[in-house]
């Protein structure tokens, strides 16, 4: 215990300019004299920590001090930190919270403090749906205590089930979060969208976790979607923006005569279709052939509702 106080302590005190010894005695349920004896062995140790006294004074640990200058650079601890502080904004986690602290502690300014969030926000939930971070935290809590849980989830289909599943991993996929879980109705692992969870409800009831290893996981395509299918588009320039938040700026190239194009593997079912029918004329599908004529039956039957 006492070494683990210790190993705190240093984190702590790299993190923040100075902390009282009243402060980390309370902190650690410890006397204040044993701050000044573990002080004394950080100093022994090597590491040079000081005590101010006064108003303004406390324990602290000479600005000049840091890590191997090798362990990370400057934009590296940045990046570090922003995609740390991100996930936080989604998951609640001790762990999470104490190595964000180690690492800001070698990104500490002497000026301001850092952000709290950093310089980005992750936020998955769809528009509208407010309890989505509910719906993490649930399953978070559910895949560490090992709790099995009660889910209606809606597919594709539109097709609703209420079903009991055995939560092993969260999943972050494509700016999408998914749950891969051992399904009691179907007694095999499925991969559910989050986001097409409409209620997940705690049973009591623990399980055992499965064996399984990071390849069973369908992470290429949603096990509910088609088989990929290579798809050549036809871009209009006005279209341009949408087809680039859709499939990535990476994907678009511009032919020798000037116009724009895309190659791309795509799940092959009926929401490929609606995708294409939503671009309306600022999409022309070039190939394959049944693509081309699928969406032409779609655009004909569309036509024959308004007459």
């Amino acid at each position: 215990m006492k070494y683990q106080i210790i190993m705190d302590m240093f984190f702590t005190l790299l993190a923040r300019k100075r902390v009282s010894a009243a402060e980390l005695a309370a902190r650690y349920g410890v006397s204040v004299r044993s701050i000044y004896r573990y002080v004394e062995e950080l100093t022994v140790s090597g590491v040079p920590v000081d005590i101010a006294h006064g108003r303004y004074g406390g324990v602290y640990i000479s600005d000049a001090y840091k890590l191997p200058v090798n362990f990370l650079n400057k934009a590296e601890y940045r990046a570090t930190l922003d995609a740390m502080q991100a996930m936080r904004g989604q998951i609640e986690d001790a762990a999470l919270d104490s190595a964000i602290e180690k690492i800001s502690s070698q990104y500490k300014k002497t000026d301001a403090e850092l952000p709290v969030r950093g310089d980005v926000i992750v936020d998955s939930s769809a528009w509208g749906d407010y309890r989505f971070r509910d719906k993490i935290e649930l399953l978070q809590r559910a895949v560490r205590e090992k709790e099995c849980l009660e889910i209606d989830y809606v597919a594709r289909t539109g097709e609703e089930t209420r079903r009991t599943v055995e939560p092993h991993v969260l999943v972050y996929k494509q700016n999408v979060w998914y749950i891969y879980a051992w399904c009691r109705k179907r007694a095999a692992f499925r991969l559910f969208k989050v986001g097409r969870i409409r209620m997940a409800v705690r049973t009591g009831q623990t399980f055992e976790k499965r064996d399984f290893s990071p390849e069973d996981i369908p992470l290429r395509f949603d096990r509910e979607d088609g088989e990929p299918v290579e798809v050549e588009l036809e871009i209009s320039p006005a279209a341009l923006p949408d087809v680039e938040e859709w499939l990535g700026v990476d994907c678009i190239r511009r032919t020798k005569d000037g116009k724009l194009s895309a190659v791309v593997a795509l799940p092959d079912d009926e929401g490929l279709i609606r995708k294409l029918l939503g671009l309306g004329a600022g999409v022309r599908v070039l190939a394959p052939e049944r693509v081309k004529a699928a969406v032409k039956a779609a655009a004909e039957k569309m036509i024959s509702l308004y007459g």
